[in-house]
């Protein structure tokens, strides 16, 4: 699970670690990140901490080999580190630093993700990847201003599909899931829905059973489009 030491991300590591899954809790900061994981031990969830850069190639790369060798295989693979720096702006005015900022955690921290840990995944037997989007990716609820965040996630999208078509022969799902607008430090205190319900279908989808859908992406355990 990647930037997972706060809001849904830490949230899908508690649900998915109450199931009874070994979670591996991912993030960038390290003291942050284990701190989610003593606060998760105390309530009994033993989730193992691993420091993650999705940004730094090589910091990708040393978290697959660990795993690799301490694991061997990886049943789900949650890509919800993300950025959002530029809200509101307009794309006439927002910098193409940020632009470039942006996509390369959000669209770039999945890729380099999914073509590192699909080899593990596909050890499984049973993989499920999820990409954690926005609805203001989506083309059929496109709107001006926020580009930046906007095209990383229309662009994560598309690696959804393409993704989930290259690995459907290994019976490997993959889907985006939209968790809607969250109170979280990304969300802000006026969003109407909680970590709770922002988690539900990420972790839905990454537990789905063998005749679960693939290739979409979803809200609320239900479709929406592209």
């Amino acid at each position: 699970m990647t930037g997972a030491n706060r809001g849904i991300g830490l949230e899908v590591c508690r649900q998915l670690a109450r199931k009874g899954l070994r979670v591996v809790l991912a993030s960038r900061d390290q003291n942050k990140g284990l701190s989610a994981q003593k606060d998760l031990a105390a309530s009994g969830l033993p989730v193992v901490y691993r420091e993650l850069d999705v940004a730094d190639v090589a910091s990708v790369e040393r978290l697959r080999a660990n795993f690799a060798d301490e694991y061997g295989r990886l049943n789900v693979l949650v890509n919800n580190a993300g950025v959002y720096r530029d809200e509101g702006v307009s794309v006439f005015e927002v910098e193409e630093e940020t632009v470039h900022a942006t996509l390369e955690v959000n669209l770039f921290g999945a890729f380099r993700m999914c073509r590192a840990f699909v080899p593990l995944v596909r050890q499984s037997g049973h993989g499920r990847i999820v990409n954690v989007t926005s609805g203001l990716g989506s083309l059929a609820e496109m709107k001006g201003a926020t580009a930046a965040y906007r095209i990383s996630k229309t662009a994560l999208n598309a690696l959804t599909c393409i993704v989930a078509d290259e690995v459907r022969q290994f019976g490997i799902k993959v889907n985006a899931a939209c968790p809607g607008w969250v109170r979280t430090e990304m969300g802000g205190s006026s969003a109407p829905r909680t970590v709770e319900e922002g988690a539900d279908t990420i972790v839905w989808l990454a537990t789905l059973p063998d005749d679960g859908p693939t290739g979409g992406c979803f809200r609320d355990r239900k479709p929406v489009p592209w």
